[in-house]
């Protein structure tokens, strides 16, 4: 062959994904996520007790992981068509960028549970109308908040997408879906959860 007129090779390194390391890279990607969540729900069940009227303080951080749970699934939906239709794989990369975006939503949804907590101590914690009105106006107080912070790394990330290497194309393309689903499940799932909770505690 041509490649023997060039001389003798000797080959350095040889790399092979199989089935085998596909499950482990599933499992260990699950397990990693799932104490990740615990943790979570830990930290803002313990941060938030001191409002536990009219909500208890474990449903802050129910309501934090099924805004997670929706922000990771958006983005590993996106990249299952992705892999369907051109064969793009999921590797370590792709898992932190699922890690990285766990991190971020939960920040974008702490700040806005916090608020809700400072105007709940404003607002006495009595009525149903004042912890609707409450949760509205947290929201309207940290809305611009949210939005300029995931612009902000969404605009990084279409930079790295369009002009980054081909290594990293993916981390930002999931990235970049992911902090913008996070933004939407901060705002309108994560305190909606809350509300209708109280809802039905007073039905």
């Amino acid at each position: 062959t041509k490649l023997a007129l060039l001389g003798e090779f000797e080959e350095k390194r040889f790399n092979a994904i199989g089935p085998t390391i596909g499950e482990e890279l599933k499992r260990k990607s699950l397990w990693a996520m799932a104490i990740v969540l615990i943790f979570i729900v830990l930290y803002i069940a313990w941060a938030f007790r001191q409002v536990s009227k009219p909500v208890q303080s474990w449903k802050y951080g129910v309501a934090a992981i099924v805004a997670l749970l929706h922000d990771v699934s958006i983005p590993t939906g996106v990249f299952a068509v992705l892999g369907h239709f051109y064969n793009i794989e999921v590797d370590t990369l792709f898992v932190t960028a699922l890690l990285t975006i766990l991190g971020f939503s939960v920040h974008d949804t702490i700040v806005v549970f916090d608020r809700i907590r400072e105007n709940l101590k404003k607002a006495g914690r009595t009525t149903h109308v004042d912890f609707e009105q409450t949760i509205e106006q947290s929201i309207r107080d940290t809305m611009a908040r949210s939005i300029n912070t995931s612009l902000t790394v969404m605009i990084v990330m279409l930079t790295l997408y369009f002009f980054g290497g081909a290594s990293t194309k993916y981390f930002s393309l999931a990235i970049l879906i992911g902090v913008g689903f996070g933004t939407y499940s901060s705002i309108f799932i994560a305190s909606a959860l809350l509300v209708t909770w109280h809802r039905w505690a007073l039905a």
